[in-house]
């Protein structure tokens, strides 16, 4: 593609620019870990690779320098030809990329925060009416690497971010050797006894359970429509945000992820999705990790499901009742949007 590197630039100046704006509000050690994957990316170093810590820190100084002088600059259009693209606008640019075995993607995540990458396509699929695309290598990128998202009834699975994720998370317990939910995924992948090629059916594994979540995500959006989305957007306060996604994220999960998982006798996932399964997400839904410990020892599918299809018209419930409030402008969202 002629005008590729043109593109890899204005999309990684985005990234930047979105970086300098929003990249230092997680916690430190939260900012610290984000700025050495996004350093490995950037150097393509291995997964196994250790970044040496004096480049690391030189790195981090130029730039954070370099965010100094993009903070007040606005997102650019995106050049094709002669033709130009809004930013924001990834389904008309990529009715012209993925003819190309290329994808981009840009939109808004959490608490506001805008997003763009362009990578290499590695599949187009067709489920259930909704658009798959896969992804490999990145040629640009922002500091939060989401691994997957759902736009405009196209799912999007980023499975070099995913894998860099996958990677860390298994390294992590390696050092540490717990048991629970995690131990028992890795240990039925052949992760725990050191079995590399185990990582790979791992992220083919993963990849899956992502785009369950996704057509759960589509699913979800169906039953509730563009309203909540304009809530979401409307929302101001962090806690009320995430308690907004937590309970859409529970609908999602028992619409299609856990379900699917279950059709599918997918059990290292499964134990997989309870070792992530924490937060809001979890705080709200005591009854699934009751109904995952007891399939954890019966092994029997009938454990879980019922939890799984009560959730499904619980979670739909309450999300009708959060759209159904008024959310009162000026703080104290949390409180009108508490269950």
């Amino acid at each position: 593609m002629r005008d590729l590197n043109r593109l890899i630039e204005a999309v990684q100046r985005n990234c930047d620019i979105a970086d300098a704006r929003y990249g230092r509000e997680a916690t430190l050690c939260i900012y610290l870990l984000q700025m050495r994957e996004l350093y490995c990316w950037e150097h393509e170093l291995p997964l196994a690779a250790q970044p040496p810590h004096d480049a690391l820190a030189d790195w981090l100084s130029a730039r954070e320098a370099k965010w100094s002088t993009l903070e007040g600059r606005d997102f650019e259009a995106l050049a094709l030809g002669e033709r130009r693209f809004a930013p924001l606008d990834a389904a008309r640019l990529n009715r012209e990329l993925l003819p190309q075995r290329l994808v981009y993607g840009a939109g808004y995540g959490r608490f506001h925060r805008p997003h763009f990458f362009l990578a290499a396509l590695e599949r187009c699929d067709l489920r259930d009416g909704v658009q798959v695309l896969v992804t490999g290598c990145e040629y640009a990128r922002d500091l939060v690497a989401a691994p997957a998202a759902f736009q405009h009834n196209t799912i999007f699975v980023r499975r070099e971010a995913l894998r860099r994720w996958l990677w860390e998370t298994v390294a992590l317990w390696r050092s540490r050797r717990s048991d629970g939910a995690l131990a028992r995924a890795l240990a039925s992948w052949g992760l725990d006894a050191g079995d590399e090629a185990g990582f790979e059916r791992m992220v083919a594994a993963e990849t899956e359970t992502l785009i369950l979540h996704e057509l759960g995500e589509a699913r979800a959006g169906g039953l509730l429509g563009e309203r909540w989305e304009e809530m979401l957007a409307a929302l101001s306060e962090r806690r009320a945000e995430l308690l907004a996604r937590a309970v859409r994220d529970n609908l999602a999960d028992c619409l299609s992820t856990l379900p699917g998982l279950l059709e599918r006798e997918a059990g290292a996932s499964i134990h997989f999705y309870f070792s992530q399964f924490d937060g809001l997400r979890r705080e709200l839904f005591p009854a699934l990790t009751a109904a995952y410990r007891e399939w954890r020892e019966s092994g029997a599918a009938g454990a879980l499901r019922p939890a799984i299809e009560r959730g499904s018209e619980h979670w739909a419930s309450v999300a009708r009742r959060l759209l159904a409030r008024p959310v009162p402008a000026g703080g104290g969202e949390a409180r009108a949007l508490a269950l």
